[in-house]
């Protein structure tokens, strides 16, 4: 009896001791994780503002290059952020600083304070003014939503995605290519009358209301009727499906850069780094949906490999100086306007060899055998585009290893550099502030008008405006933590 009962205690002595010890390493694991988890949030943060100044110092590097550029007929915006992994890699982990040594040559190793220890980050940075922005019909004036219906119906118009628009959605109803376009266009603007989404018209047409489509669903809700905030909004709109998701918004979530629209930018696409399909959109909008390669998919499969066989023969080297060069380009032409226009003059800041018919772009579509592009506009297509990026999304994935373990978060920021100082004119402002204070000099810039009464003790007058304005870093957008 008194060996059953010695065994029976020690049995359950060890199946208390063993759930002590798991619950023990499970705490003691969980507790590792969260650890390691703020170590690597803190480290995409510092991808993210490390990123910021980097993007910042790009006109500082763009003079730096003056005599550089002199060869190709003037500044233009380098695409810095391409590479930001690298360049920042002496403030990285060990295989940043190797990655930044072989790029500069130089040894981070032999700097001091330098360098990320317990953890790294990993940066993509995606500039969103390559792409097609769906926020542009938020304006509410009719050019604009004329303008991203041409853009839709340009990406979407291709033969071979009609797939995509014979079967039902998942609400059992029927969408075709108009049905979308009205309707990410009448989820975004303000009014209440339904979108036509017909480029090709050239007649006035009444437009109806709005339909009722949502308020039919199993769980009604309403139209929104401003801006999207983020790109997971567009799967409330009619006729986004997973299959049009992973074909037109988001093909490899991997790979943000993949991207062809968006819900950011300052609404002009930046031709020198939007990719083919995105080149593709905006030729059939300017030529109203006309060219050839909008109706043929074998000529659309012309344009896109010659962009991107452009692509590869200038890696990150800006291929236009502004928007008057690419018109040029597609017309395959030295002169802006249509070939043979009487009066005809040579493209402002067209440069030989880059700019109209000797442009890469435009000898590239010739030996190829595309035919001139037939721009209904050319001034208005310069107008929808630009050779300068002002919004960037940046991805910063942050990660700590312990062993065979890897914590991971992941950091969202889209950053809007409009009207942001550089770096160096904010030190300038700011010496030149220090400056004045030191001589006695007031520093509240002079104004005219009535001047406010019963300031606070040691307020300025333009506080809240200084406030507001947008520092070298940029002003944040939209910020997600994964």
């Amino acid at each position: 009896m008194a060996l059953i009962l010695v065994l029976a205690a020690l049995t359950v002595l060890t199946v208390m001791l063993s759930e002590i010890q798991d619950e023990s390493s499970a705490e003691f694991g969980s507790a590792l994780s969260a650890r390691d988890a703020l170590v690597a949030e803190y480290a995409a943060k510092s991808g993210v503002n490390l990123s910021r100044l980097l993007i910042a110092a790009e006109p500082t590097i763009r003079r730096s290059l003056t005599l550089v550029f002199a060869l190709v007929g003037g500044p233009r915006q380098i695409p810095v952020w391409a590479y930001a992994d690298r360049i920042l890699g002496a403030f990285n982990d060990s295989d940043g600083a190797d990655s930044f040594a072989s790029l500069a040559g130089v040894d981070p190793k032999l700097g001091k304070n330098l360098g990320f220890k317990g953890g790294g980050f990993r940066l993509e940075i995606v500039d969103e003014d390559s792409k097609i922005n769906f926020n542009v019909a938020a304006r509410g004036d009719a050019f604009s939503q004329t303008r991203l219906a041409s853009q839709i119906i340009g990406l979407i118009k291709a033969p071979q995605y009609s797939p995509l628009f014979e079967g039902r959605d998942a609400d059992e109803s029927y969408t075709d290519r108009r049905a979308v376009c009205s309707a990410i266009i009448d989820w975004i603007d303000p009014d209440q009358d339904q979108a036509l989404c017909d480029p090709t018209s050239t007649t006035a047409q009444q437009a109806a209301a709005e339909d009722s489509f949502y308020q039919l669903l199993k769980k009604p809700y309403q139209r929104k009727n401003a801006a999207f905030d983020s790109l997971e909004e567009l799967h409330s709109v009619r006729g986004i499906s997973d299959d049009f998701w992973s074909t037109f918004i988001d093909p490899d979530p991997d790979k943000p850069d993949k991207r062809i629209v968006t819900v950011w930018g300052q609404g002009a696409v930046n031709v020198n780094t939007a990719n083919p399909q995105t080149l593709l959109a905006l030729v059939c909008q300017a030529s109203n949906n006309l060219a050839r390669m909008c109706m043929d998919a074998v000529e659309a499969q012309k344009f896109i490999m010659a962009m991107t066989m452009l692509r590869s023969f200038m890696p990150g080297l800006p291929v236009f100086k502004n928007a008057q060069e690419f018109v040029s380009a597609l017309q395959q032409t030295n002169q802006v306007g249509a070939p043979g226009t009487p009066g005809a003059a040579a493209a402002p800041g067209a440069i030989p060899g880059m700019g109209g018919g000797g442009s890469p772009i435009a000898m590239i579509m010739k030996a190829m055998q595309i035919e001139p592009i037939p721009i209904v506009s050319a001034a208005e297509t310069a107008k929808m585009v630009t050779t300068e990026s002002k919004v960037f999304s940046i991805y910063a994935t942050g990660y700590v290893r312990s062993g065979k373990r890897e914590s991971r978060v992941r950091v969202h920021a889209v950053v809007d550099f409009r009207g942001a100082p550089s770096p160096q004119q904010q030190l300038n402002d700011l010496i030149s502030r220090l400056g004045q204070g030191a001589s006695g000099q007031s520093t509240v810039p002079p104004t005219t008008g009535t001047q406010p009464v019963n300031n606070p003790t040691g307020s300025t007058q333009g506080g809240i405006p200084s406030v507001m304005k947008p520092g070298p870093g940029g002003n944040v957008v939209y910020y997600r933590v994964d």
